[in-house]
């Protein structure tokens, strides 16, 4: 019946509004008729103890007759209390015949009527359907609450007590009062409270409305925007407004979209990168091996084609090495062999192996360790690539004679690895971007356009793996920096994991 979300919040709350509404009336109605019945069945008590003592006093067969006959005797009985006019009163026998009453009106079908004595007989009480009770002094009271045959079908509260004389029972003295005032009051409250219910759920289920609607239409629009995803249209956003759950939820799905964005870019990028960079050579290797087969090169130049084509094959083999180390990394395949190494050697041997690049750029070198050994325990191959390949961007970036910076240095209980360089620098908003997988910042640090974007992201999986971090930093427009650490020497691969 309820598919959406909105109408089954909605429908949710309505039902419990209703709920909490019936409860309360039934709580509140039921109060206010027990103070009623308990407030007016004391009236009731204390009118038969006032009416019982002045009767004793004249209780006798012909006294009683000569009461009744008199045509007084309810009004002189009344007169001897000072009680509620709404109470009335009555006498009766032993054997609860009425001698007589203060009742002159009587309710017949809704209307009051005037009370009508036949053959001087007010009729009969039976005591059959009063509840005995007592007082808190012990006296004992029968009380009746429903419809009184005698005096009509309206509905009483009635309190009856005995009337003895040497412990012989006289009669009763009978004390009553119409309900319908209460019943009318209980009525009138339920009508309050339904009437306040009515208008109260209005307003709720215009707030709930509202509140839910705010609520679900971020939601909806999710959910198209999902459907876009699918479509591979990655352009959709959320609005977010205010900072509750449901604003986070928004702001962590439009950076999802961005994210899926990006890597949509990044990817189409990479294609298009390892498109060019596998036909280049591939169509210089094909074109000088035409030409040498074909005769169009002469014999005195086939070594220097060939050794062009061997430097192809070489850049060939480095893109699918990368591409292949990204694939296996990526689904755990890579295993790492934890040992003890020295990381300030072996950054000593790989920077003195870009001898001839740092020769031709004239940079200033500068190395620093705080001991001259440095040990680390990490797996020394997938740390030898990524110390390579920092080491290598920095020296590809740096401007002619800039300086170029390598250091080895202890750092919060771990070993710091850090390359520094003056060139280009990054910019600002591709500082959380330059460790993505397919990412070149063209841009910033667009000087060498052989990468495809896999080398750092490479390098920060490997040191992920490590349990570690790596960090990109560029200060001003002019240099960056590229730090990592690692877990100190003496070691084992269950403190590196940890």
């Amino acid at each position: 019946m309820f598919k959406s979300t909105f109408a089954k919040y909605l429908a949710v709350f309505v039902i419990i509004i209703l709920l909490s509404f019936v409860i309360l009336s039934s709580i509140i109605t039921t109060t206010i008729r027990s103070y009623v019945t308990e407030t007016k069945e004391d009236q009731l008590i204390r009118t038969c103890a006032a009416i019982s003592g002045p009767m004793l006093n004249i209780w006798n067969t012909e006294d009683i007759k000569a009461y009744v006959v008199s045509g007084v005797a309810a009004s002189s009985v009344r007169s001897m209390i000072n009680i509620d006019d709404e109470v009335k009163i009555m006498i009766a026998d032993a054997e609860g015949n009425i001698l007589l009453t203060s009742v002159e009106t009587v309710e017949i079908k809704g209307q009051r009527e005037p009370l009508t004595v036949k053959d001087g007989e007010l009729g009969t009480l039976s005591f059959e359907n009063f509840k005995a009770k007592k007082d808190k002094s012990g006296n004992q009271y029968f009380m009746y609450n429903g419809p009184m045959s005698s005096i009509g079908n309206g509905k009483y509260k009635i309190c009856a007590t005995e009337i003895a004389k040497d412990g012989v029972l006289r009669g009763y003295a009978v004390a009553l009062i119409s309900t319908l005032k209460d019943d009318a009051m209980v009525s009138a409250a339920k009508k309050t409270i339904f009437n306040s219910s009515l208008w109260v759920m209005l307003a709720s289920v215009v707030a709930v409305y509202l509140t839910t609607e705010k609520i679900t239409t971020p939601l909806k629009n999710m959910t198209k925007a999902t459907k876009s995803f699918a479509k591979g249209d990655f352009s959709t956003r959320v609005a977010v407004s205010g900072n509750d759950e449901i604003a986070e939820l928004g702001s962590a799905f439009n950076n999802m979209a961005e994210s899926l964005d990006n890597f949509e870019k990044m990817r189409n990028s990479f294609l298009a990168n390892v498109s060019h960079d596998l036909r280049t050579p591939m169509t210089t290797i094909a074109g000088f091996i035409d030409g040498i087969t074909s005769g169009a090169i002469p014999p005195e130049k086939h070594e220097y084609y060939l050794g062009i084509i061997s430097s192809e094959v070489h850049r060939l083999s480095r893109l699918v090495s990368e591409l292949l180390d990204v694939s296996r990394l990526e689904s755990g395949e890579r295993k790492f062999n934890f040992v003890n190494f020295d990381l300030a050697e072996m950054a000593r041997i790989i920077l003195i192996s870009f001898e001839k690049k740092i020769e031709d750029k004239r940079l200033d070198v500068q190395f620093e360790s705080d001991e001259d050994s440095m040990t680390v325990f990490a797996d020394k191959d997938a740390i030898h690539q990524v110390v390579y390949n920092l080491i290598h961007n920095a020296i590809k970036f740096a401007r002619e004679e800039g300086k170029l910076s390598v250091s080895v240095t202890r750092y919060n209980k771990k070993i710091r690895f850090s390359v520094y360089d003056e060139g280009t620098g990054i910019d600002k908003n591709e500082i959380n971007l330059i460790f993505d997988r397919f990412y070149k910042a063209d841009k910033s640090r667009g000087l060498d356009k052989s990468g495809v974007g896999l080398g750092l992201y490479i390098s920060k999986t490997i040191i992920e793996a490590h349990n570690e971090s790596i960090h990109a930093e560029s200060k001003d427009e002019n240099s960056a920096e590229f730090w990592f650490t690692l877990k100190e020497g003496s070691h084992t691969s269950k403190d590196v994991l940890k």
